[in-house]
């Protein structure tokens, strides 16, 4: 099992119609055909020291193997997302576990 964990800041100009269309497009990466699972989030409303709240969205996928991501690296869904709105990004950190 791999996980692939991406946190992403937004940029502080983007609006909630954006943030919308930018979450149902994160939505459409579970169409790839090696993604197990995915979960998108936002930060909870917990206060501990630890907790980094920062972020606007979180994409957690699990795939089977690191073959698995591979092939959702390059595939047309994830670089379609990315075209359309990596403009928004303003920090992406991207944590990948096996």
């Amino acid at each position: 099992m791999l996980s692939h964990h991406v946190l992403f800041w937004l940029k502080a100009d983007t609006t909630e119609e954006q943030k919308i269309a930018f979450r149902k497009s994160l939505e459409t990466l579970k169409e790839v055909e090696t993604v197990k699972d995915l979960y998108i989030g936002t930060p909870a409303q917990i206060e501990r020291t630890v907790v980094d709240t920062t972020y606007t969205f979180s994409l957690l996928i699990l795939f089977t193997d690191l073959a698995g991501h591979d092939v959702y690296q390059v595939h047309p869904l994830h670089k379609a997302f990315l075209e359309e709105f990596r403009m928004f990004f303003e920090k992406v950190v991207i944590y990948d576990a096996q």
